[in-house]
Order: structure tokens, then sequence, then C-alpha cells
């Protein structure tokens, strides 16, 4: 349990870390974290899911993704 735990919270960093300002890298990082979403819940799941994440990733500007400042500079 606790490899799966430490399992998903190494892709959700690397997933956030990965996400750019530019169309076209949160473009190709919403697809690839779609695809990887869809693999982890069913093989066939990965088309699918990286459609949405291409998606995701055309249709919402920067602006909108505001994680806030981050903890090291409070």
């Amino acid at each position: 349990m606790k490899v799966v735990v430490i399992s998903a919270a190494a892709a959700a960093t690397m997933a956030l870390a990965g996400c750019g300002t530019q169309m076209g890298d949160r473009i190709a990082s919403g697809a690839a974290i779609g695809g990887g979403v869809g693999l982890a819940a069913g093989g066939v799941g990965v088309v699918p899911g990286a459609i949405v994440g291409a998606a995701v990733g055309a249709f919402v500007p920067p602006e909108n993704v505001n994680l806030g400042d981050p903890v090291w500079d409070e």
C-alpha cells in the first residue's frame, strides 16, 4: 500500500511539472497525463484518456490553472 501512495504522489508531481504555458506543451502534457490515467484505469482507456487530456490542455488557458504560491515561497 505504501508503494502505491508513493508512486501516486510521484506521478502527480511529474504530471504537474510537465505542464507548460505554450499551447503545444499543454496539449502534449495533457495527452500524456490522460493516456497515463487511462492506462492505470485499464488498457482500453489509453486513447480516450489521451484525447480528453489533449482537449483539456488545448482549451484551458494557463491563467485558469493557478496552484497558488509555492510552499517554499511562504
